[in-house]
């Protein structure tokens, strides 16, 4: 004979919206549980990285800068799988004036810099492999310019960095240097990108640092730049 089928009549309904809703109460509360325990660790983390950055932000030339990280809570009390506030990067670039959200304010460099700040700040704490970074040397000159070139090798050492710069003492850093042209040809602008040897190396440094025309004097301080010669540098 065939068994007939056991089964178990459902509990009633009245029953079972009571352990649905304790379950929800429950899972709400280990949300908020968890996420106050997020937000405790965003701003320690917060803390330090505005420090780190204010800090590097003023070695590249932005002295009296400020930069921090606000946690701003989320509207309403519906569990969010990122947590119970948002993060927003907040800047300024001079002394007494208040930080405003990064997103509105930078300029293209000072938006690099900043950029570059805050991943040397960061560095080991991202899964990011490539940086491009373009305009980072916009505005600066001189011992800043040789800082941000040191700090982009720096950040080369652990990541592919990518950087499209006009000053010799920026180009002067990297571990390769493409030099990129444009020419017309057949009535048509085309560009090209060429890996210098050591002697191109030299050459493109020395006409940075001179114009068109490389003096003798312009040769010798391409000879002289840091990674001038003896290895393949910048970019």
């Amino acid at each position: 004979m065939r068994s007939r089928p056991s089964w178990r009549p459902w509990p009633p309904a009245s029953k079972r919206l009571q352990g649905l809703d304790a379950e929800i109460r429950a899972a709400a509360a280990a949300w908020r549980a968890a996420a106050a325990r997020l937000g405790k660790a965003r701003a320690a983390a917060g803390a330090a990285l505005g420090k780190a950055t204010t800090a590097l932000i003023a070695e590249l030339g932005m002295g009296g800068g400020r930069f921090e990280v606000a946690l701003e809570p989320t509207a309403g009390d519906a569990p969010d799988a990122q947590g119970a506030e948002r993060v927003e990067f907040l800047v300024t670039a001079n002394a007494g004036q208040p930080p405003r959200p990064l997103r509105k304010v930078a300029s293209g460099g000072e938006l690099s810099r900043i950029s570059l700040a805050i991943e040397v700040a960061a560095l080991g704490m991202d899964a990011v492999q490539t940086m491009v970074f373009d305009e980072v040397d916009s505005g600066i000159g001189g011992n800043v310019a040789g800082i941000v070139g040191r700090k982009l090798r720096d950040l080369g050492g652990r990541r592919q960095v990518l950087c499209v710069t006009h000053l010799p003492q920026v180009a002067a850093q990297g571990h390769a240097h493409y030099r990129v042209s444009k020419a017309e040809r057949d009535g048509m602008t085309q560009s090209a990108v060429r890996l210098l040897d050591d002697e191109g190396r030299q050459e493109e440094l020395a006409r940075m640092l001179g114009g068109i025309e490389v003096s003798r004097e312009a040769r010798a301080a391409g000879e002289a730049a840091p990674g001038g010669g003896g290895e393949t540098a910048a970019g």
